[in-house]
C-alpha cells in the first residue's frame, strides 16, 4: 500500500528532477494509483496556489529554483570579463538568481540587453550556470528619454525620434528621477490599451550638460564603454617588441597621413622606383601588428570582439582596444620604432598590380603627417616639417599614386560625391561650427593605397587556400534599381532600365547630375540604391569597388575584420602561434554577422549624435531662413538638405497652403490642385527654421520660396488647432525620421 507523500516530499522530488516533474511523474515516483490520484491533484493544485510550486508546460518546478530551460536577460561583463545574465521572469520572493554564462566555441559574443535561451544549471548552493542554447533577440524593451513628472508617476519621452510614443512611469518605480532628467527605462506588463508602462532603470543627468549628446548615442545604441579589468590589465603589461626574426623595415620611408585630429595611426605608407621596370613603382603599405598583442581567447580578444569596431562621435572615441595599445604600443608613432605587417606591391607603369608579398616586419616611421601638410608639399608649399621629405618620400609617393590611378580608371568603380561634415566643438563641448571636409588629393591617395593592400591580402589567403572574412558588397536589387530609374526620370535624365549592372552605369548617371541642381541629391539616391557592405567568409565580391576578392587588412585597431585577417595572414606564412585558431575559423559566419551588426550599430550613433549636434547648433537660430535644396518628397512633407550645414529637417504638407498636394512617387514631385504650383527633388528653395530639438535632432521647417519665388503659406492655426498641428508634425517627423533610416 503507497504512502501518501507529504509536500516537503513532492517539493525535493521536483527539486531533484528538474524537467522530469509531471503529474504522472510525481505520482510514478511515489507509487500513487486509484483514488491517490485523485487527492495528489488537488494537492499539486494547491502547491501551486499558495506559491510552493511553479509549473513550466507540463512540469512542475520549485518556484525558488529556475527551470532546466529559460529566458535570460544578459547583464554584461563584470570587472573580470565575465558576463552574467538573470531570468526574464522570477517569481521567487528571494532576488533572482544571477547565473554565469559559459562561453563555448561557437557562441556569439553577447552583450548587456541580450535576451538568450539557455540551459541553467545549479553548481552549488546560490550558484548558477548557463549555457546558451540561441540568442533570441535584444533585450527587453528599454526606451532612453527625458523624464517628466506627473501626477501619479511620470512620463519619458523618448530622445529617439522613431520611438512611436511616450511611456508611462508608474508610481514607486521612478527611481527618485527628477523632472527634466535624462533616464534609462525598461518595459513593464501593462494593459494591452493605453501608453506602454515602463520602470526607470537608470538615471543619467542632465541633458542639456557637455558632451551629452554622444552618451545618449552610447546608452541609446548599447555601446559597451567600460573595459573588463582582465582586459585593461593585459594592456597595461604589453611591453615593446624586440625584431627577432621579423623583416627589419626601418630602413623604409613609411610615413603616416591621417586627420589632424587622429587619435591613432595603424598604416603607414611609401613607395620607390621599381629598379626591374622602368616607370614602375614598388609600394609598401605597412599596418599595425595588432595581432601580437591581442592574442586569440585573451581577455582583449574577447572585448574586441564583443565591440566589433570602434566608435567615432566628434567629442569622443568608443575604442575597440584599450588606449594603452590605441593609442601607444599599436599605433605607428614617428621615430619609434613598431611590429606590423606589410605588403610590398610591384606596380606596372600602366598602374596594375603584378605582385605582392607579404611580411612581418619592425619599421619606425620618420614621420607622422596630417592630410593638409601632406597635400601642400604636394602643392608646392612645403612647411618645415615637409620640405625635407618633399623629393625622397612625398614625390615618389605621389607618382606611384598617380600611376594607381590609371589601373582604377579602367576598373570605373562607384564614382559618389558625397561631402563629409566635421562637426568642432569647444572644450565645453559646445558647438563653434559645421563644415564640409574638404576631399584632397591626400585623402585619395591613402585611400587608394589601402584599397590595393586590401585586395592582395584577400588574393594572398586565396591562394594559400586560407578562411578569412571577405568584405562583400553584393549589387543593387532591381526594386531598388527600379526606384533609381523613376528618381532619375523625374530628374530628367536617363538610366537603362533591364541592362547588365556595371558601377559605370551609375557613375554616368552621376556625370549627367554633375554641375546641376540634381548632383547632391542624385548622388544621395545612387547611394541608397546600393546593398549594405557585410562581411562574411564566402567571396561575392565587391560591386561598389568593382573587385572580385576584397578583405579589410588596414585598420586593425580600430576594426576586429582587420584582426581576424591578419592572424589568417599569420597562420598561413606560419609567422607565429598567434595566428587564426582553429576554433574561430569555424566560427567566422557567426563572426562576421555579430561584427556587420556591431558596424551598423556604430554608423547609427555617429549619425545620430551628429543630427543631435546640428540641431544644438541650430537651436538659437529658430526663426532665421536659410538656403537649401530638396533632397525627399513624400505624401506627408518634403526633406530639405540646407546649404550651410547639410542638416536635414522636415517640411509637413500640412504647413505648405491651404490648397491639395497630389504627391506622385514616379516623378517625386508634389503638385497643388488649385495652382499647379510642382514641388520636385533638387530644387532650391529657402526655408525658415521652426523647430530644433537638440535631444532628439529634429529639425522642422516652413517653406519660403522655391526656386527664387514666394510660396504661399498656409493660414496659421487658432485656439487650440495650433497645438495639435505642432504635435502632428511631431509624429509625422518620426515617423519620416523612422522611414528614412531604414531607407539609408
Amino acid at each position: 500500500m503507497s504512502t501518501f507523500p507529504t509536500k516537503d516530499a513532492i517539493l525535493a522530488f521536483v527539486r531533484d528532477n528538474p524537467g522530469a516533474s509531471g503529474k504522472r511523474e510525481i505520482a510514478r515516483a511515489f507509487g500513487l494509483k486509484g483514488g491517490d490520484r485523485l487527492i495528489h491533484k488537488a494537492l499539486l493544485r494547491e502547491m501551486e496556489g499558495d506559491g510552493t510550486l511553479a509549473r513550466d508546460r507540463k512540469a512542475f518546478r520549485d518556484r525558488t529554483m529556475l527551470p532546466p530551460v529559460a529566458v535570460l536577460v544578459v547583464e554584461g561583463p563584470d570587472a573580470d570579463g565575465d558576463v552574467f545574465a538573470r531570468p526574464q521572469e522570477w517569481d521567487g520572493d528571494a532576488p533572482a538568481p544571477r547565473l554565469f554564462c559559459v562561453h563555448r566555441a561557437g557562441d556569439p559574443a553577447l552583450g548587456k540587453g541580450d535576451r538568450i535561451l539557455a540551459r541553467t544549471l545549479e553548481t552549488g548552493p546560490g550558484q548558477w550556470e548557463a549555457r546558451l542554447i540561441r540568442r533570441l533577440a535584444s533585450a527587453p524593451d528599454r526606451v532612453l528619454g527625458i523624464f517628466r513628472v506627473g501626477s501619479e508617476g511620470g512620463r519619458i519621452v523618448p530622445v529617439d525620434r522613431r520611438a512611436p510614443t511616450e511611456w508611462m512611469v508608474p508610481a514607486g518605480e521612478t527611481a527618485g528621477a527628477r523632472d527634466g532628467e535624462l533616464v534609462e527605462g525598461e518595459a513593464l506588463a501593462g494593459p494591452r490599451f493605453g501608453l506602454p508602462r515602463a520602470r526607470i532603470a537608470d538615471r543619467l543627468g542632465d541633458p542639456a550638460a557637455p558632451r551629452a549628446v554622444s552618451l545618449i548615442a552610447v546608452h541609446q545604441h548599447g555601446l559597451p564603454v567600460e573595459f573588463p579589468a582582465a582586459a585593461l590589465a593585459e594592456a597595461e603589461a604589453a611591453a615593446p617588441v624586440a625584431r627577432g626574426d621579423r623583416e627589419d623595415l626601418r630602413h623604409l620611408p613609411l610615413i603616416t597621413i591621417d586627420p589632424s585630429d587622429a587619435r591613432d595611426h595603424d598604416d603607414a605608407v611609401c613607395a620607390l622606383p621599381d629598379p626591374d621596370l622602368p616607370d614602375g613603382w614598388i609600394v609598401w603599405v605597412a599596418i599595425a601588428d595588432v595581432a601580437h598583442y591581442v592574442r586569440p581567447g585573451s581577455a582583449l580578444d574577447r572585448e574586441a570582439r564583443l565591440r566589433g569596431n570602434s566608435t567615432y562621435f566628434p567629442d569622443r572615441v568608443v575604442p575597440m582596444l584599450p588606449e594603452a595599445l590605441s593609442g601607444d604600443l599599436c599605433s605607428l608613432h614617428e621615430g619609434v620604432d613598431r611590429p606590423c605587417i606589410a605588403v610590398e606591391m610591384r606596380l606596372s607603369p600602366d598602374g596594375s598590380k603584378r605582385a605582392h608579398r607579404f611580411t612581418r616586419g619592425l619599421m619606425r616611421s620618420p614621420a607622422s603627417l596630417t592630410y593638409e601638410q601632406a597635400q601642400a608639399a604636394d602643392d608646392g608649399n612645403p612647411d618645415a616639417v615637409t620640405a625635407p621629405l618633399v623629393a625622397p618620400v612625398l614625390a615618389p609617393l605621389f607618382a606611384a599614386w598617380r600611376c594607381a590611378m590609371q589601373a582604377r580608371a579602367r576598373r570605373e568603380p562607384l564614382d559618389l560625391e558625397l561631402p563629409e561634415r566635421k562637426i568642432i566643438l569647444s572644450d565645453t563641448g559646445e558647438v563653434l561650427s559645421v563644415a564640409f571636409r574638404a576631399r584632397l588629393d591626400a585623402h585619395k591617395l591613402i585611400e587608394e593605397f589601402m584599397i590595393l593592400a586590401n585586395v592582395a591580402a584577400a588574393e594572398a589567403l586565396e591562394a594559400k587556400r586560407r578562411p578569412l572574412l571577405y568584405r562583400v558588397h553584393e549589387e543593387p536589387s532591381a526594386q531598388k534599381v527600379e526606384a533609381l530609374a523613376e528618381i532619375a526620370e523625374g530628374c530628367g535624365l536617363s538610366f537603362p532600365k533591364g541592362a547588365v549592372l556595371r558601377t559605370a552605369l551609375f557613375n554616368r548617371l552621376l556625370a549627367q547630375a554633375a554641375h546641376t541642381d540634381f548632383a547632391e541629391m542624385l548622388n544621395l539616391s545612387v547611394l541608397r540604391s546600393q546593398t549594405q557592405a557585410y562581411y562574411a567568409p564566402q567571396n561575392f565580391g565587391h560591386f561598389g569597388l568593382a573587385l572580385r576578392s576584397y578583405a579589410h587588412f588596414t585598420s586593425p585597431i580600430r576594426r576586429y575584420a582587420d584582426l581576424v585577417v591578419h592572424r589568417a595572414l599569420i597562420a598561413a606564412h606560419g609567422w607565429g602561434s598567434d595566428g587564426l585558431h582553429p576554433d574561430d575559423a569555424a566560427v567566422l559566419e557567426e563572426t562576421g554577422k555579430h561584427i556587420s551588426m556591431t558596424e551598423r550599430r556604430s554608423m547609427e550613433a555617429e549619425r545620430d549624435t551628429n543630427d543631435r549636434y546640428l540641431a544644438a547648433f541650430l537651436a538659437d537660430r529658430v526663426g532665421t531662413s536659410f538656403a537649401g535644396k530638396v533632397s525627399g518628397v513624400a505624401k506627408f512633407g518634403l526633406f530639405v538638405r540646407l546649404a550651410e550645414t547639410g542638416a536635414d529637417g522636415l517640411i509637413p504638407i500640412s504647413t505648405l497652403g491651404r490648397e491639395y498636394f497630389r504627391h506622385d512617387p514616379a516623378t517625386q514631385t508634389l503638385t497643388g490642385e488649385q495652382t499647379g504650383r510642382v514641388i520636385g527633388l533638387g530644387m532650391p528653395v529657402q526655408v525658415r527654421l521652426a523647430e530644433a530639438v537638440p535631444v532628439t535632432g529634429g529639425l522642422i521647417f516652413e517653406l519660403l520660396e522655391v526656386e527664387g519665388r514666394a510660396t504661399p503659406r498656409a493660414q496659421a492655426p487658432k485656439g487650440k488647432a495650433a497645438p495639435r498641428l505642432l504635435a502632428r508634425a511631431k509624429v509625422r517627423a518620426r515617423k519620416v525620421a523612422a522611414k528614412e533610416q531604414r531607407r539609408r
